[in-house]
């Protein structure tokens, strides 16, 4: 019985985590308008390009990743060879990657990592976006990972399922914990 109730609780867990929210159909203008938002000295064509690529590559990403699967199922198959790429820092790397290739003048793009402090959860990793020269802090969220290849995206202050951090911040800490602070030779 006990067996039975954890199986279902952890099918329910899953399949929570891969439930997208409602499409309103008109999710590329929504998200061009909230980057052009983000400042009055955002080009609304970039603003519009950017969104329309955020869009178009989560569904070419999803082909090529070959997402069938809620994240946490997909991560697994990844992890054990059976999909070529699809974990959540792929997506981030990749999107990010692709939006660069436009050299925006008016807008930046940014990495954070959430839960990396958190033992009982597993890392996250995103892009975002922000008006130049403003900090992630102040961008909206790029998220293809969390639905399953469905974009999800939010200002970075209202996304409150994640505590984002800057990826360096992450990273840096991590190499410190793992490899202490170096130390300079001292030729002895």
């Amino acid at each position: 019985m006990i067996r039975a109730l954890a199986i279902v609780l952890a099918f329910v867990t899953l399949s929570a985590c891969a439930t997208p929210p409602p499409s309103a159909g008109d999710e590329v203008q929504r998200l061009a308008s909230e980057i052009r938002s983000l400042g009055p000295d955002i080009d609304p064509e970039e603003a519009d390009r950017a969104a329309r690529i955020a869009y178009s590559y989560t569904a070419q990403l999803v082909q090529e990743y070959e997402i069938t699967d809620p994240p946490l199922i997909h991560n697994a198959k990844v992890n054990k060879g059976m999909r070529p790429r699809g974990l959540c820092w792929h997506w981030a790397e990749d999107i990010e990657r692709r939006l660069k290739q436009e050299n925006f003048k008016t807008l930046d793009l940014h990495r954070a990592i959430a839960n990396a402090d958190n033992a009982f959860r597993i890392d996250h990793s995103t892009a975002i976006i922000s008006r130049k020269g403003e900090t992630m802090y102040d961008g909206v969220v790029l998220d293809p990972w969390r639905y399953g290849g469905v974009l999800f995206w939010s200002p970075l202050e209202e996304d409150t399922k994640y505590d984002w951090v800057p990826r360096d911040i992450v990273l840096e800490k991590r190499r410190q914990e793992q490899y202490g602070e170096l130390l300079p030779y001292s030729g002895e």
